[in-house]
């Protein structure tokens, strides 16, 4: 697998069109850090470390719904292995006008896009969530 991070954000995104409760990726702790803003910032219910059918370590992700209609509209990967997007703290992209959450890998933590301008930092751009 190239890009686990784009394989955790489709498997979040296919899960919750298909309507599921919840949703099994393998375990990081770069995934574990952006699960962390996500369940921060209100998108997702949760998660919990589990040990896959495999025996390897996974991630149990439950997935938020309101009135039946799933909280993570839009999903979006920004820098991917293949070209890098690097900002600068003025850079930092709002999505759309401030409804939505960018989220950066910075210095000081994997952080949202507020966070990260508070906190004065750039980064490393990972996904857009709306």
């Amino acid at each position: 697998m190239n890009d686990p991070i784009a394989d955790m954000l489709t498997r979040i995104r296919n899960s919750s069109m298909r309507g599921k409760s919840t949703v099994i990726t393998p375990a990081s702790k770069l995934r574990a850090w952006v699960l962390d803003v996500l369940a921060d910032e209100g998108y997702i219910r949760g998660y919990e470390k589990l040990t896959g059918a495999d025996g390897h370590p996974a991630l149990e992700i439950s997935l938020k719904y309101f009135e039946g209609e799933p909280v993570i509209r839009e999903l979006k990967r920004v820098s991917k292995p293949g070209r890098r997007v690097y900002m600068g703290v003025k850079d930092i992209p709002q999505v759309r006008q401030g409804l939505g959450v960018s989220i950066v890998s910075t210095p000081k933590g994997v952080m949202s896009d507020a966070a990260a301008r508070n906190a004065n930092v750039g980064g490393e751009v990972l996904c857009t969530v709306f």
